[in-house]
């Protein structure tokens, strides 16, 4: 092993030696993570509720048939939850968890994006709910970067998660299945001119599509890494 990719891989106390990039968590946050699990379990179903609440909203006027892709952060924290919840009790599973490291890559990350690309015309949220929302959705990607130490992420599974986003995409920005695209609203009109020449429904498909193609390049990359370090010592 060369002295620079001897930088670039963390060694862990199972073995396991994975690129920086893919573990930019420091392992200390990663062991104090999985020491609470069922406290991030606890934190993780609160902000489910607390996004069900948030999105009620859009329930009461988006079509019931439609429902399941409107939520997409509180789903992302109760994948994350019910993840890691079935790797305490022995049985966890690598389509939840490859659900749970998608979906907090994906809403982590284009939240805070939609955020700051709206940010004058999120005036009416009071400074609190705006960094709330904005630094409870990154830590979502620091807990999706520990998801690595309980599972496998096995093709099949992660072919799962990047299937459900894709749908995801398809019905928020593409493919108005029931009515108009249901993608989160935003605070301003779909066709309201942004930079670059884009409209404002093209600048939050951007962010996402970019975020889903980035969570499936990660997870398909610490399977492939996985393997590798299987190998090695083999």
């Amino acid at each position: 092993m060369t002295a620079l990719t001897g930088m670039a891989d963390r060694d862990r106390a199972d073995g396991e030696s994975l690129p920086a990039y893919l573990t930019p968590v420091p392992r200390t946050l990663e062991e104090l993570g999985l020491r609470f699990a069922w406290l991030v379990v606890a934190i993780n179903l609160a902000g489910t509720a607390f996004g069900f609440w948030y999105y009620s909203s859009q329930f009461a006027v988006t079509p019931a048939a439609m429902w399941p892709w409107v939520p997409d952060s509180p789903l992302a924290t109760l994948f994350v939850a019910l993840a890691i919840a079935a790797w305490k009790l022995g049985r966890e599973q690598p389509w939840l968890t490859a659900l749970a490291f998608f979906g907090n890559i994906v809403l982590g990350l284009w939240t805070p994006y939609t955020l700051l690309a709206f940010a004058d015309s999120y005036s009416y949220l009071s400074p609190v709910m705006y960094n709330f929302l904005f630094w409870s959705h990154l830590a979502m990607v620091v807990q999706a970067f520990v998801l690595y130490r309980i599972s496998e992420f096995p093709v099949w599974a992660v072919a799962v998660a990047a299937v459900w986003y894709w749908s995801n995409l398809l019905v928020d920005y593409f493919v108005p299945i029931v009515g108009e695209p249901h993608h989160t609203i935003i605070p301003v009109a779909r066709e309201t001119a942004m930079f670059l020449e884009a409209d404002a429904l093209g600048v939050i498909a951007a962010g996402e599509v970019t975020a889903v193609v980035l969570a499936l390049f990660l997870a398909l990359a610490i399977r492939v890494k996985k393997c590798e370090s299987i190998e090695s010592r083999s």
